[in-house]
């Protein structure tokens, strides 16, 4: 049986008996977007088709470094750490490459936990989409770049003078993917072997840089593909002593990584089709086109936490680095955060480019589709797209995106929009975890501080 057949429950005990498996492979998603999982045997796992089982929710506790957060309510040492439920989704199940003959299978927490789940938290406003007569279709892109170091060698280097797999600037070069061809060979087998398959992989513009471009799937299959492209990517680069890196922006010699989602709205039912387009129209935009950018265009600043969550995200957004500073949009436009690419009907779409990365798909995207929705539910206008560089001019007030991290939490916090669209107790937790990130920041005495100030101040 394929795995990407599996739909049920049956399904799945019918895969795992065929190929006389005595262990599966699971996992769920973080608040930071970090695989987090285990093997289960067989009798485990069929009873967890069943009716679950326990995860323990210390993984919606604490960081990206296993440290615990001491302000969130939903868990902590004053309840114990105790487990949540959580169930195996059958139809995600994905071959192993890496382990032949293995599979795996995504989750997801239920119960009070499915409120601060990130595949949860996209699945209601998916839900949201559809009351709204929509379905939601999207593409992620992601920059990463490629060393050829271990994660021991980083460590042992302190992160200092680490070796790309290739030097210099050479964006689309067919010299570099022809030279590491088994390489890219490597990466778009594994793609298409675990059902993310690519739409395109190219050098960027950098040393050692690759940007992927996932085929466009339904909204949480994509997100699903995207979570999973950034694990086992990784995985890949490990296993022959590489190592990939999202972070936003890791050297100040070179542009920043970005995950930019393309996003199109399509009505529901057995007769989709594209909401987006209108030959008739500016720009091929159609009202509720118009409706869904302005309110992406309108909640940015105050959702940018879920977009940019990390302290590290905010060194990209810098000018002229191909990352946005203000909430702004352009057609055919790569100076704006929001940029509107007018094609055919099935075509037209707009890309969420603020994005980066480190972001975790799910909230990314709960994000860029929650506040399109927004837009459409209250009828709101973009105004008159940007032409030109956006970064030279000027941009009223309240589309200037927060400059930290701890300034974008306090912003998602006070939303009442981000609270309607996500649930209080998502933003509750979500923005404290953020605080959390930016006070551990602030703990540490960084190299810029020691060699300025050490022994001239």
């Amino acid at each position: 049986m394929d795995p990407r057949h599996v739909k049920s429950a049956d399904d799945a005990r019918r895969i795992v008996q065929e190929r006389g498996l005595s262990h599966v492979k699971v996992g769920l998603h973080d608040v930071d977007g970090v695989l987090r999982g285990k093997y289960l045997h067989v009798d485990k796992f069929f009873s967890a088709l069943d009716g679950g089982f326990g995860f323990c929710d210390v993984v919606l506790g604490w960081d990206s470094n296993d440290q615990l957060y001491d302000n969130v309510t939903y868990t902590g040492w004053h309840t114990a750490y105790p487990d949540a439920p959580a169930r195996v989704v059958p139809d995600s199940c994905r071959e192993l490459p890496t382990e032949p003959g293995g599979l795996f299978f995504l989750c997801e927490f239920g119960d009070k936990a499915a409120e601060l789940c990130p595949r949860g938290t996209l699945k209601r406003v998916l839900e949201r989409a559809r009351r709204l007569g929509f379905e939601v279709r999207c593409g992620f892109e992601y920059e990463f770049f490629v060393f050829a170091e271990t994660p021991q060698s980083i460590r042992d280097k302190g992160y200092r003078n680490l070796k790309p797999i290739s030097p210099g600037f050479f964006g689309y070069s067919v010299l570099r993917n022809s030279v590491y061809a088994e390489w890219y060979r490597e990466m778009l087998d594994l793609c298409e072997r675990m059902d993310f398959g690519l739409e395109g992989l190219h050098t960027e513009t950098g040393a050692g840089v690759l940007e992927a471009a996932l085929r466009v799937s339904d909204g949480l299959a994509a997100a699903d593909k995207a979570a999973l492209f950034k694990t086992f990517i990784k995985v890949l680069a490990q296993r022959r002593d590489w190592l990939v890196t999202f972070m936003a922006k890791w050297s100040k010699d070179w542009p920043g990584c970005g995950g930019h989602i393309h996003v199109s709205l399509w009505r529901a039912g057995e007769a989709s089709e594209p909401v987006f387009h209108d030959a008739a129209a500016a720009h091929r935009m159609s009202p509720t086109m118009r409706q869904f950018v302005a309110g992406q265009q309108a909640l940015m600043p105050e959702l940018l936490a879920m977009i940019a969550p990390t302290v590290n995200s905010y060194r990209r957004l810098i000018p002229g680095f191909w990352a946005p500073t203000s909430a702004t949009w352009g057609v055919e436009n790569r100076t704006t955060a929001l940029r509107v690419i007018p094609g055919s009907a099935k075509s037209t779409r707009v890309e969420y480019r603020v994005a980066a990365a480190d972001a975790n798909p799910y909230l990314a995207l709960a994000a860029a589709v929650g506040a399109g929705l927004w837009g459409i539910e209250n009828k709101l206008d973009p105004g008159e797209p940007v032409r030109g560089n956006s970064y030279a001019l000027s941009h009223p007030a309240e589309r200037d995106l927060p400059r930290t991290l701890m300034e974008a939490a306090g912003r998602l916090k006070a939303s009442t929009a981000a609270r309607a669209l996500f649930g209080d107790a998502f933003v509750e937790h979500y923005a404290a975890s953020r605080e959390w990130e930016e006070r551990e920041f602030r703990k540490h005495i960084s190299d810029w501080e020691l060699d300025r100030y050490f022994e001239i101040i």
